[in-house]
């Protein structure tokens, strides 16, 4: 014969059932530091963030454009369409009589590339951080380190100040010349004071880099690879005698013309939606220089 179960154990345990009193919340202004508590049931849920475009058609159908308010990162090695994708979304800005901001970590932005891609340089504001010198007394390696942790002490500081005029639709930090190891060293609490001011406003960050470094402060992260490039040399048929004469003497005898490159976006991270890794192959189109009547 079983024994019978216990008083403790046949007592009857409801969860839930017990309500806070409704003084809880009414004393929490008693305390200082806790009157500013808000109760996750009364927080109010954030809207969606207003999407612009990138100025590139396969990329808003890829991510749906650049999300306002938030951090994008642009990362890729060299000749990868960073530069491509920057000058387009700086485009894609002016044209909506927007005031763009773009802080030129290495100084490598070429007004008239800029220009030809249809930026109003009237709109633009283009902080050029200089290299300060420093005397040769470590390696070339400790050297460039010391030189992009300085520059990088002048993006972030202007950064700043850019962040609390909020007077711009779109602001750029070019940090593609920037090693990857120099990089990493910006402090995460500094991008996370970035996503909190940006998100007051109305306006669109890009970050252009090798690697990402903003970790979970960036809402939209796409990394760029050039998977395959087009040379042809059938341009030079359609070229006078002079033209073809100087494009073959100026260029050594293995070159050949570059008529196409092809990138592929991946985007990685999306915290706008919930929304499966994704791979879209586009190709951007570039004219020389010589080619241009």
């Amino acid at each position: 014969m079983s024994a019978l179960p216990s008083a403790a154990a046949r007592r009857l345990f409801i969860l839930g059932s017990q309500k806070v009193p409704p003084s809880f919340l009414e004393r929490l202004s008693d305390f200082p530091k806790l009157s500013g508590v808000t109760p996750a049931s009364r927080l109010e849920i954030r809207p969606t963030p207003e999407m612009v475009t990138s100025g590139i058609r396969e990329i808003d159908a890829l991510t749906g454009g650049f999300p306002r308010g938030c951090l994008t990162e642009i990362c890729g090695p060299a000749s990868s369409g960073r530069t491509s994708v920057l000058l387009a979304a700086l485009a894609a800005s002016t044209r909506r009589a927007e005031v763009c901001a773009l802080v030129d970590a290495g100084n490598t932005l070429d007004p008239h590339s800029a220009a030809a891609a249809g930026i109003d340089l009237e709109k633009l504001l283009w902080v050029r951080c200089g290299k300060k010198k420093q005397k040769n007394h470590f390696p070339q390696t400790q050297i460039d380190t010391d030189k992009d942790l300085s520059i990088l002490d002048q993006v972030l500081r202007v950064t700043d100040l850019l962040l609390q005029s909020n007077g711009f639709g779109l602001i750029a930090l070019d940090l593609g010349d920037i090693s990857t190891r120099a990089a990493r060293r910006i402090p995460l609490a500094s991008w996370f004071r970035f996503r909190r001011a940006i998100e007051t406003t109305s306006a669109v960050m890009l970050v252009v880099e090798q690697q990402p470094i903003a970790g979970s402060c960036s809402s939209l992260l796409m990394r760029l690879s050039a998977s395959g490039s087009k040379l042809h040399e059938s341009k030079l048929q359609a070229l006078s005698s002079e033209q073809r004469l100087f494009a073959i003497s100026s260029s050594p005898s293995h070159c050949r013309l570059l008529e196409t490159l092809r990138i592929t976006v991946q985007l990685e991270r999306s915290r706008l939606e919930r929304k499966p890794p994704r791979s879209l192959q586009t190709i951007l189109r570039t004219q020389p220089a010589w080619a241009v009547s």
